[in-house]
């Protein structure tokens, strides 16, 4: 006998239908951040030609997504599954497509930056060219904001012409608080003066600026060729790692030396290795792949630095990988060269 439902049992079983795909779907104003995935770099990168080694380095990835209200829930009960505010993320105006886009831009300026410091230390052939500056972020209640938009090719700060982010930095971090900066920018083919008053954007250093994120344009030829297929990827926070599996791979000592190595840091064409977000997530994601060793920016030692909450992290979960913390890409690549074989 098959069994009967009423118009009210039938009611409240469509209401619980839309209930269900409301909280699995609908999208609250939060991205929820989460451990990701370490991933081996062999075929990520390869070099021409390139050596191999017996162990492995990786790349790290935190996945982030927009929150339904059932990732809100559970981010409150998992540990290392934070909500960030959707602006705290992407300056309010760039949507999402946009968004992802400008990650993967920066993915790709980090390769390049790794290129060059990874080349030049294996002392093999490479030649960069800049062609300018470009804004690609305004970040909300900072001077810039409602001054500078993104897509703005920077052309001259105080009347010197600049190519390079580090120049545009440097002349602005050289002014003190409440000091004006007079800018040339080129929007939409059109030459435009700004004048910019500064803020100090780092209480702790002092460091003052106007609130944008810079993007090089900037070509780079190396030999031998080196092709990557990072995919969807984005960011910036790869650069060391890059840097470090191709020197390993231009070069013939094994610099793995078996050994499964994990790593995270913005890289500029310096070898600097600069801060980035969610380390502590990337120390989970790290431990579960077994990594044995994991490279975290020391921010020059001071307090609160990627490194701090990266062995705070990784003495909470009781992991044995060694985290080590590095302000260059020199630092890392000596401490694998000292390293002892297992």
């Amino acid at each position: 006998m098959r069994p009967s439902f009423s118009r009210k049992n039938l009611l409240i079983y469509a209401i619980s239908i839309v209930i269900v795909i409301f909280l699995s779907v609908y999208q609250l104003p939060y991205y929820v951040q989460k451990p990701g995935s370490a991933d081996p770099l062999d075929p990520i990168v390869q070099v021409d030609g390139g050596y191999e080694s017996a162990g492995e380095m990786h790349l790290m990835t935190v996945r982030s997504s927009i929150a339904t209200p059932v990732q809100y829930v559970l981010s409150k009960f998992l540990p290392y599954q934070d909500l960030v505010p959707i602006e705290d993320v992407r300056p309010e105006g760039v949507s999402e497509e946009e968004y992802r886009l400008l990650q993967l831009q920066m993915m790709e300026d980090s390769q390049l930056a790794s290129k060059v410091v990874a080349y030049t230390a294996a002392d093999a052939d490479v030649d960069i060219t800049y062609h300018g500056v470009y804004v690609a972020a305004v970040i909300e209640d900072m001077p810039a904001y409602g001054k500078i938009e993104a897509g703005d090719r920077i052309l001259e700060v105080d009347g010197h012409q600049v190519s390079r982010s580090s120049e545009m930095i440097e002349l602005i971090e050289k002014k003190s608080e409440n000091d004006e900066v007079h800018l040339l920018i080129e929007r939409s083919d059109e030459e435009i003066e700004v004048d910019i008053q500064v803020e100090v954007l780092d209480t702790e250093t002092d460091r003052v600026g106007v609130g944008v994120q810079l993007i090089e344009d900037q070509s780079v030829t190396v030999d031998p060729d080196v092709e990557f297929s990072s995919g969807n990827i984005g960011g910036p926070s790869a650069g060391l790692m890059f840097a470090l599996e191709m020197y390993d791979q231009l070069t013939e000592e094994d610099l793995t030396k078996g050994y499964s190595i994990a790593g995270t840091g913005k890289v500029d064409i310096d070898g600097n290795v600069l801060p980035i977000g969610g380390i502590d997530k990337k120390i989970v994601a790290a431990d579960k792949a077994g990594c044995e060793f994991f490279f975290a920016p020391n921010e020059q030692g001071k307090a609160h630095s990627n490194y701090a909450l990266a062995k705070e992290t990784a003495d909470d979960i009781d992991t044995d990988m060694e985290v080590i913390p590095v302000d260059t890409f020199e630092e890392a690549l000596t401490y694998l060269q000292e390293l002892d074989r297992p």
